[in-house]
């Protein structure tokens, strides 16, 4: 896969052109032995190539926003574009009124100078870890094909949009894990940041509370451009700090039960990289975080905030719902005012507690999920899928319910089943985070 740093490299020297570069992409979509038909939802062929030829004619001039600028990107199906109806994956929302403007968050990528071809596929309103799409079909993961196993989710076709060559980065949202979980599962990396970094005005949402905007990318270097683009900094990788002396917790707490051969093989392999380059590698128990599942019993804040956000519209069109998503978001019909109210002081709680288990630490790492992406033939009645969905997003959504950044990088060996490592830093701390990720990565990927 092309880098943002490679490519634009190619754009700054005349080997390629953004429009080439859109054609490309294009062509990839549109080939009916791909998965271009399941992973995006609309695509912008027209717009698009107008919009690559604009910046070349930039570039020529010296007038391009951003070194970046001409590189395709998608966009997950939660996003507001000017025109467009926003459906989140749902066949609920099709007769919903066109978006009037852009939300921010896709203005800015435009204002650098990306090029989006098209919105990805997704799970139905983001509510799921598998990616699995009840209504448009389901992207089959990179990885072992001929099986047929799942993207993860729910920013599913954000993942395989970047690992088939349709895009060079997706945007994508994490409320649970929906980032970080498909880019660990498709072998690619992916940045949870700070709720509050990222803008989410115009971004439909899944949990208020727990809502977080961020890309799926190549590489750690490709992540941290496109936040620093979406946060309003400078379009620029950040400086990598050095592993030597850092000093990383493995949690013993959950978080290393019960995972696959590969999974656990590929992890104790990248800490024993980490720890040949000089990383102090601890082992904690933060037993806290045994907490978390009992918090959550009753479907905790995700559930609440999304009955409250669906249920008019649940009113109207529950019929056109995928079954399975819908009964999942009426289970915050059982819970009352004072239930949420709880949920958010034990959350408050919990993450003063948790600071204070993490403070002597740089990060935290533990493998993004415990299994290798389970094929399509093993999920296919609801408990199965309920007991994997609860699986994948056991570690993930952590940092969603303690509102810190974390980022999935890959960490198995080339050719056998994606594996990520997970990062995970303090609140606010995102850039930070992102200069150990960027050495984290190099020493691993070696």
């Amino acid at each position: 896969m092309k880098t943002f740093q490679g490519l634009s490299s190619d754009l700054e020297t005349g080997r390629v052109t953004s429009r080439t570069l859109v054609d490309e992409c294009l062509a990839r979509i549109a080939d009916d032995a791909g998965e271009g038909r399941r992973t995006f939802l609309k695509v912008y062929v027209d717009e698009a190539r107008a919009a690559a030829e604009a910046i070349d004619r930039a570039r020529t001039l010296g007038m391009a926003p951003t070194p970046y600028a001409g590189i395709p990107v998608s966009i997950k199906d939660l996003y507001d574009v000017a025109g467009d109806v926003t459906t989140g994956g749902s066949k609920a929302l099709r007769d919903a009124s066109p978006a009037a403007a852009d939300c921010p968050a896709v203005a800015r990528l435009r204002a650098a100078g990306l090029v989006i071809v098209g919105r990805t596929n997704l799970t139905e309103f983001a509510f799921s870890a598998m990616g699995v799409n009840y209504h448009h079909g389901t992207p089959k993961n990179p990885w072992d094909r001929e099986t047929g196993r799942i993207p993860g989710g729910s920013s599913s076709g954000a993942a395989v949009s970047v690992t088939d060559g349709m895009a060079f980065m997706g945007l994508g949202s994490d409320t649970g894990g929906s980032i970080r979980i498909p880019a660990a599962l498709c072998g690619i990396a992916g940045f949870k940041p700070t709720q509050r970094r990222i803008s989410r005005d115009g971004v439909l949402p899944l949990s208020t509370s727990l809502d977080s905007v961020g890309p799926l990318a190549p590489s750690v270097a490709c992540c941290a451009v496109v936040d620093a683009i979406l946060a309003g900094e400078p379009a620029a990788v950040r400086e990598a700090l050095p592993v030597a002396g850092l000093r990383l917790a493995v949690p013993q707490t959950q978080v290393l039960d019960d995972m696959d051969e590969a999974v656990a093989q590929a992890f104790e392999g990248a800490l024993a990289r980490l720890s040949r380059a000089g990383a102090r590698i601890d082992e904690i128990p933060f037993a806290e975080l045994a907490e978390i599942p009992e918090i959550n019993a009753k479907g905790g804040l995700v559930v609440a905030e999304a009955y409250g956000w669906h249920r008019p519209l649940l009113e109207k069109a529950a019929d056109l719902y995928d079954p399975w998503i819908r009964t999942r978001i009426e289970r915050g019909a059982k819970q009352d005012a004072a239930d949420y109210i709880e949920l958010l002081n034990r959350r408050a709680d919990m993450q003063a507690r948790a600071d204070r288990v993490t403070a002597p630490f740089d990060a935290l790492i533990m493998p993004t999920v415990p299994l290798v992406a389970p094929a399509f033939a093993g999920i296919e009645d609801e408990k199965a899928f309920s007991r994997n969905n609860v699986m994948l997003l056991r570690n993930t959504l952590i940092f969603n319910f303690l509102d810190r950044c974390a980022v999935s990088l890959p960490c198995h060996e080339p050719g056998g089943a994606p594996v990520g490592l997970m990062v995970a830093g303090e609140h606010g701390e995102d850039r930070r985070l992102l200069a150990m990720a960027l050495a984290i990565e190099e020493v691993v990927s070696r």
